[in-house]
């Protein structure tokens, strides 16, 4: 299962936050604990908290109790911080307002991902798809971390190919080709050496 990560963290280590890079901001790179064990992939510096930014946005958030916008601001604030427990507090708190917003709910599965939590990030992924069933960087999110945390390459294959169905034009049907290849080249390069053994 080690191979797993080895096949995928290079592709995925940017990947696996879709929406996030929709407002523009450059994602953390994967955190050593979204990669597989044992997985040799380098823990990556991430941008450090501003703290007075996040003091003013919590007093705002305070403030106001419906106000979405100052809660996602504050949970892309906490993400990009590497501090994903806080981050999935906020991103809850946004969906509390506007239950239908499907890239903060999206956001929120990659939180629960990031904390070690795959099957609450998959099971958050499927909220994110009772709102939009073609949502594509929820499918491909679902196939990280079906790939990635759960080992699970068959439910991972199902997902990309889907992504590439719905989007074929996407960036994230671009990734998940790459991610499909490098499958189909490992299972090529495990049938070659074990015709010789």
């Amino acid at each position: 299962m080690l191979g797993v990560a080895g096949v995928f963290f290079g592709i995925l280590v940017g990947w696996i936050i879709g929406s996030q890079q929709e407002a523009g901001r450059v994602p953390p790179a994967a955190p050593q604990a979204a990669a597989a064990p044992g997985s040799a992939a380098p823990q990556q510096a991430v941008a450090p908290l501003d703290e007075s930014r996040a003091a003013a946005l919590k007093e705002r958030a305070a403030r106001n109790a419906k106000d979405e916008s100052v809660r996602i601001e504050l949970a892309n604030l906490y993400f990009d911080a590497g501090r994903f427990q806080e981050a999935s507090d906020w991103y809850a708190s946004a969906l509390k307002i506007n239950p239908k917003d499907v890239n903060v709910s999206t956001d929120l599965g990659i939180a629960y991902y990031y904390t070690n939590q795959p099957d609450r990030a998959l099971a958050q992924f499927e909220q994110s798809l009772q709102i939009d069933p073609k949502h594509v960087k929820t499918l491909f999110n679902i196939g990280i971390v079906r790939a990635m945390g759960k080992q699970d390459l068959d439910g991972a294959i199902e997902v990309w190919n889907k992504v590439v169905a719905i989007a074929p034009n996407s960036e994230e049907a671009r990734a998940a080709r790459q991610a499909l290849d490098r499958i189909k080249a490992g299972h090529q390069g495990l049938g070659t050496s074990g015709a010789g053994k």
